[in-house]
């Protein structure tokens, strides 16, 4: 594997490259090693079908993959053996086999699948976009202290609780006297606005034209594009953000409760960024 490793076997520097926004870093399913999109907007492992298309797999006619614009397919259900990226080893990873064709035509690279959540919940994992570095610790328990020499000086970074939300990150804030619940997404290339949300909310967007918008499938929808003012993540006002309008309305559960929004690589490359899943904080740096 790739990336350099400390004393602690459970700790480690991994260097990353990026294809667009997107985080790309060496992991290995079984025998087969490649390129894996860290995609904290993914419950789970999701491999590409290309290459994986020989394991033995179950489809869950109940379950559809979905994306932004929708819906995508049924999930094929599989299983790995063994899974490892930097120092994390994995035995009788549960995963789903979708197909990331378009993914890798619009990227120009062969991309095995995505690292997602249920890789990283035992973690404390820092992005650093400008070293182009992860920084990877166990985080043991609930009372565990934070590892990393990086969170030594907690002056220098804010912490902001998250939580995981129907198998997804997300942190809540407040704005224009309306609740939010923003999700927070490395596989997203850009930040986004549900457009069902208050008008108040829109208030403080200045729209500067109409995209169009390709999601996990091949459908394309149409949308707004503007720069958001006075977001607070925590204590910090995130200054002026890029940020896309479209319906998040497929996020939503029976309940009606809904993803109001989702901070990609626009929000999460402006500072050094870190998260514990296992004491639930994220971390800003300033």
């Amino acid at each position: 594997m790739t990336g350099t490793t400390s004393a602690d076997p459970g700790s480690c520097v991994i260097p990353f490259s990026r294809a667009g926004n997107l985080i790309l870093i060496r992991g290995r399913a079984d025998t087969t090693e490649g390129n894996f999109i860290l995609d904290t907007g993914a419950p789970g492992l999701i491999l590409n079908l290309t290459y994986f298309r020989d394991y033995p797999a179950t489809t869950d006619a109940g379950e559809e993959q979905s994306g932004i614009t929708g819906s995508v397919a049924s999930v094929k259900k599989t299983q790995v053996g063994r899974f490892t990226f930097g120092c994390i080893k994995a035995e009788a990873v549960a995963a789903d086999l979708v197909n990331l064709g378009h993914l890798e035509n619009t990227k120009g690279i062969r991309i095995l699948g995505l690292i997602g959540l249920a890789q990283l919940k035992q973690l404390e994992l820092i992005i650093d976009y400008e070293n182009s570095e992860l920084h990877i610790s166990r985080a043991a328990k609930k009372t565990a202290s934070e590892k990393n020499a990086l969170l030594a000086d907690t002056s220098a970074y804010s912490t902001v609780p998250i939580e995981i939300w129907n198998h997804k990150l997300v942190t809540r804030t407040m704005m224009a006297g309306k609740k939010l619940r923003l999700m927070i997404d490395s596989g997203a290339e850009s930040n986004l606005l549900d457009s069902r949300l208050p008008d108040k909310i829109f208030d403080n967007v200045e729209i500067l034209r109409r995209i169009q918008l390709a999601g996990t499938g091949e459908k394309k929808v149409e949308a707004l594009y503007g720069n958001l003012n006075n977001l607070q993540i925590g204590s910090r006002n995130t200054g002026i953000l890029p940020v896309i309008i479209t319906n998040l309305e497929k996020t939503c559960l029976a309940d009606n409760s809904c993803i109001d929004g989702i901070l990609g690589f626009d929000f999460l490359s402006l500072h050094k960024i870190g998260f514990n899943f296992v004491t639930n904080k994220m971390y800003i740096w300033k």
